[in-house]
């Protein structure tokens, strides 16, 4: 027998009191952020197109350098969008309100079993990648440092190296995002189960 006393639910589905509605009704002020978010989907996507444009004018004039750190920009404006898809969709549906997208044939794998835990690990992954095109396209120009080819870069060794560790520090700040999120889905159930074999005491 427990020694805690049960505190009494309120009846399902019964009205809130006006403080409670007032702060769980504060969520929609979110709803301001992800359709900005959206906006700065659409500028992404003229971007997009901007720089598509410009590759297909220069597409006999550059070289396979060039035609490769255009190809890696796209690839970031893309890794960029989808992270700013991720934000919008699984945020609206963690905190703000449900999209109601069971059945529809379109409904993200992820979006499922999304919550503020899977969401923060994808987002960290997304950050990764991006991250990721940002150093190649820096390795890449970092062959023409010191003017080596006759070329110069904007690049400096510190600032390639600086790169490098900020990458690094990415990596293992999602690493320790995931084993923490592990180690909270392991105790979890385990303290369930601890609590209900100590009630039934």
């Amino acid at each position: 027998m427990s020694l805690t006393p049960e505190t009494p639910l309120p009846p399902p589905g019964g009205p809130l009191r006006p403080i409670p509605m007032l702060i769980f009704g504060s969520r929609w002020l979110q709803l301001p952020l992800y359709v900005g978010l959206i906006v700065a989907q659409c500028v992404y996507v003229i971007l997009f197109l901007k720089e598509l444009w410009h590759l297909i004018q220069h597409s006999f004039d550059f070289t396979e350098q060039q035609i490769m750190l255009v190809v890696l920009g796209l690839i970031d404006v893309v890794m960029i969008s989808n992270l700013l898809v991720m934000v919008i969709v699984g945020g609206y549906e963690t905190f703000v309100s449900r999209l109601n997208l069971e059945g529809h044939p379109d409904e993200p794998e992820w979006l499922s079993h999304v919550n503020a835990s899977v969401l923060k690990i994808k987002l960290a992954m997304a950050i990764i990648g991006i991250s990721s095109i940002h150093l190649l396209r820096t390795f890449i120009e970092a062959g023409n440092l010191g003017g080596v080819g006759g070329r110069t870069t904007s690049f400096t060794e510190s600032g390639v190296m600086w790169q490098t560790i900020i990458h690094c520090v990415f990596v293992l700040s999602a690493l320790g995002i995931a084993y923490v999120d592990r180690i909270s889905t392991v105790q979890t159930p385990h303290d369930d189960t601890l609590h209900a074999a100590n009630s039934g005491h």
